[in-house]
């Protein structure tokens, strides 16, 4: 079934309308045969209601109203939204589709909770007004936990996107900060909003859930959340303790760091399935402050992983698409100076 463009625009869809009866009456085969296998006469109606079905939209009406939908919640004017649902309240609910870079679809709040990455050029951005659009959704009558069945809560979106604002309205609002994604999510299956705000190394958004009383489930939750507290034991698996350290360079908790590393956990240690490194990871983030601290406790800087990227290489190729340059800049100085120091040697 074809999906719109994000940046669908209503006048190429009349034009293509146009043209299709145009065609159909001049005789062309195939245009006469949707209009005769759809069962409708010639008209522009028809042809725009063809436009709409396979769009998967039962009229021209609501292809219309879908393309509003969207456009409005993309201003995130609290004042345009409100009127919006005014006149058409069941959109405050309503999921939007077909969109081609949401094709699995997305709720109001959810479509929210994403912002702050442009599905067009593939960048993350920072953006304003998610918040006090949520406030008017919600007043709107939209479920604060998302509709029933979905896979994942907007509060648990906001998390892995990095929305702390949003997150803070939607806790306000009676979000469940324990609810957990589905088994068959993206993301982190079966993950708290606060799992998924540690593993994409949203720390605004994971300060705002501890703040609301989350619970760390886990020791790599609680070194993100830098609330180790007495979890260090001596029988706990390698791995564990390695997913941890990680954690706590990707959020810059340096107290977790320094606990973690005099327990015994190696500095260079790679999480040996999804390949995660302390030092790689907080250069790929721009957290500067870990890797300093990384590299006085004597990590590699030419460190690389299995598809041979560098710390450095991972900080350029994070900061090509990065909102703010300004850390990735200050990581790689650090990280070329200790370079230059004879500290590793350059493998990528």
């Amino acid at each position: 079934m074809p999906t719109l463009p994000p940046s669908t625009d209503v006048d190429q869809l009349r034009r293509r309308a146009k043209e299709r009866l145009a065609a159909a009456r001049t005789g062309d085969p195939a245009a006469l045969a949707a209009f005769t296998t759809a069962g409708l006469p010639p008209t522009l109606a028809s042809a725009q209601l063809l436009l709409a079905r396979e769009h998967g939209l039962p009229s021209w009406p609501a292809l219309l109203l879908a393309i509003a939908h969207r456009r409005v919640l993309d201003l995130r004017d609290p004042k345009a939204l409100a009127a919006f649902v005014r006149e058409h309240p069941e959109c405050a609910t309503a999921e939007l589709q077909p969109w081609r870079d949401h094709p699995l679809g997305a709720s109001p709040l959810g479509y929210l909770a994403m912002a702050r990455y442009d599905t067009t050029t593939k960048r993350w951005r920072d953006v304003d007004g998610t918040a006090a659009a949520a406030h008017v959704l919600l007043a709107a009558g939209a479920p604060v936990d998302g509709p029933p069945g979905a896979k994942e809560t907007p509060l648990i979106t906001a998390a892995s996107y990095g929305d702390a604002a949003l997150a803070a309205v939607l806790i306000a609002a009676g979000a469940n900060v324990e609810a957990t994604a589905a088994e068959d999510a993206g993301g982190v299956p079966g993950g708290t909003a606060l799992l998924h705000a540690a593993v994409f190394g949203m720390t605004d958004v994971l300060d705002v859930l501890v703040a609301a009383g989350a619970k760390a489930r886990s020791l790599e939750e609680a070194a993100a959340a830098g609330e180790l507290g007495d979890r260090l034991r001596a029988d706990l698996d390698p791995q564990t303790l390695v997913r941890a350290l990680v954690m706590a360079s990707d959020h810059q908790c340096l107290a977790a760091i320094d606990l973690l590393l005099a327990h015994g956990v190696p500095v260079d240690a790679e999480d040996e399935c999804y390949h995660r490194q302390p030092l790689r990871l907080a250069a790929a983030n721009g957290r500067v402050q870990s890797v300093e601290a990384l590299l006085a406790h004597g990590a590699d800087p030419a460190c690389a992983d299995h598809l041979g990227r560098t710390p450095l290489a991972l900080c350029l190729a994070a900061r090509a698409v990065a909102a703010d340059p300004a850390p990735f800049d200050a990581v790689a100085e650090r990280l070329r100076r200790a370079l230059e120091s004879g500290r590793g040697t350059p493998r990528a």
